[in-house]
């Protein structure tokens, strides 16, 4: 049986692939497929699943996504609109970002749906969303079925301003891209419009103009419907015998095409006529031929939807087969998977554990290494930077002491020699001990001595802010261990200003009893 089904579907595709190569878009066997379902929703659907396994297996997202979505097509027609919204939902979540034209179509397939599920607002959202799409990719005829569904939704809740605007809208976008199909179901459109506003004659023009593009373009099934629209508007403004020849026109052409839902339709309007007229019994006998037309059409479909259900349950039951051996077959797999992954996985854990144990110690010696590369250099740095900082004390001193000599001479001079010179010696020694103390000797100072000693000066100023720099400059000579003669040259002072200097420090610094400025130093 399997076999037998399976080469059925064979030559079905066979049948059907030169004709849908006939066809415009870019998937022609899927569109052959959801025109089958008008007529044939199971066989449809049956093909539309072999269709996407086919393309499921080849990893085509998009064309898996088309046939999910034809598939929702056929279940909301159908009446699963459950089962729907999931195909519909699953395409959506593998059409690429780049299939715009196909993410719009299946915006307009939830909006038609929520619409079937008495959701207006989530189905307006949907075909605005669509709309948004379309205008992206200047796609006019999507734009115009979109602008068509939208108009038909304001007129089923009532808004026939708004409902007009979008019909009309749609309308021109149909007759820029000349879509005769289109135009014609717009004027169709705006036909029930005018209809339910009861403005039957601009509702007799549009069905009109719909009916003679369906007849040009050979649509009878089209036709059917326009034609028993136009006998309505004769029977609701009590022109009955015109009413009457459309709605009999109606079901001939009805039963030539083998379409029972217009047939019963038209067999209702030919009996409201004669009830209108008062032929009652051929009312009654039109009214029957509707009831019986009705159950019919009623079976049928009961019989579709059976059919659709049961192949529903099969491919359920078989995906369920086939996921069941997948996990069967996919366990053993993943058994003997594991068993293979812990041996090599303990492997290569050793291996690791080992390179990892030889590459901290590489690391280890390197940082080592490095480590006392740095100790070294700074050591070799702090002896250098400590020479020169004794170095340049020694020329402070040196130049402090010379500069002393100089002025007990130049003062000498002053005392013995003429007093006309007495003046010019007297501004020299002035300008000597003014330059004596300037403070750039003690930038060159400041920057060996911050290198020898960091953060020193930063430490004194958190303990005792309100020190002078001529303060900072004697506690910095006593962290030096520099004599007490040897600073007093350095500060220019004699040793008596020293120990009053000494003093003043220590009292800033608040020392205790005891503790000399030399510990204190030492000890910063």
């Amino acid at each position: 049986m399997y076999r037998y089904c399976k080469w059925l579907w064979f030559c079905l595709l066979i049948f059907i692939f030169p004709v849908a190569y006939g066809q415009t878009t870019s998937f022609p066997a899927i569109d052959q497929a959801s025109r089958l379902g008008r007529a044939f929703p199971d066989s449809a659907f049956q093909l539309l699943r072999v269709l996407h396994d086919a393309a499921a297996a080849a990893h085509d997202d998009v064309q898996t996504a088309a046939c999910l979505q034809q598939m929702g097509k056929i279940c909301t027609d159908q009446g699963n609109y459950s089962k729907a919204l999931e195909y519909f939902q699953q395409a959506e979540q593998l059409l690429p970002a780049s299939a715009t034209q196909l993410q719009a179509a299946n915006y307009n397939e939830l909006g038609q749906l929520y619409y079937h599920n008495i959701n207006k607002a989530a189905a307006r959202q949907m075909h605005l969303r669509a709309l948004e799409l379309y205008g992206k990719i200047g796609d006019t005829r999507g734009m115009a079925a979109t602008y068509g569904h939208i108009g038909h939704l304001y007129e089923k809740v009532q808004q026939p301003d708004s409902a007009f605007y979008f019909q009309r809208l749609a309308l021109a976008a149909y007759e820029s891209v000349h879509d005769n199909d289109g135009i014609a179901g717009i004027y169709e459109n705006l036909g029930s419009i005018y209809e339910d506003q009861e403005a039957y004659d601009s509702a007799l023009v549009c069905f009109n103009k719909a009916l003679a593009i369906y007849e040009t373009n050979h649509d009878k099934i089209g036709s059917i419907e326009v034609v028993n629209n136009i006998g309505d508007i004769y029977r609701k403004t009590n022109r009955y015998q015109q009413s009457m020849v459309y709605s009999r026109q109606a079901l001939d052409m009805a039963k030539a095409t083998g379409n029972k839902y217009q047939q019963a339709a038209a067999c209702k309007d030919i009996a409201q006529n004669f009830h209108l007229l008062g032929q009652h019994d051929s009312a009654y006998l039109y009214m029957e031929q509707s009831r019986k037309l009705s159950l019919s059409i009623y079976s049928d479909q009961n019989n579709r939807q059976m059919n659709f259900l049961r192949i529903l349950y099969d491919i359920n039951r078989k995906n369920q087969e086939i996921m069941k051996l997948e996990n069967s077959h996919r366990l053993n797999v993943i058994i003997y998977s594991a068993l293979a992954a812990v041996l090599v996985l303990l492997v290569v854990v050793g291996l690791l554990v080992i390179s990892r144990q030889k590459l901290k110690i590489a690391q280890q010696r390197v940082v080592t290494a490095k480590n006392e590369e740095i100790q070294l250099t700074q050591k070799d740095q702090l002896e250098i930077n400590s020479k020169k900082l004794a170095s340049h004390t020694l020329q402070v001193i040196q130049r402090n002491q010379f500069m002393d000599e100089l002025k007990d001479s130049i003062s000498g001079i002053v005392k013995d020699e003429k007093r006309d010179n007495k003046k010019q010696l007297q501004q020299l020694v002035l300008r000597i001990e003014q330059n004596q103390h300037q403070e750039n000797q003690w930038e060159e100072f400041n920057g060996i001595f911050n290198q020898v000693h960091e953060s020193f000066f930063e430490k004194l100023n958190g303990v005792c802010p309100d020190l002078t720099p001529n303060d900072i400059k004697l506690v910095a000579l006593h962290k030096m261990n520099i004599n007490s003669r040897d600073m007093a040259t350095i500060l220019g002072i004699s040793q008596d200003s020293l120990r009053v200097a000494r003093y003043r420090v220590r009292k800033k610094l608040n020392l205790p009893e005891g503790d000399t400025l030399m510990t204190f130093a030492q000890h910063l």
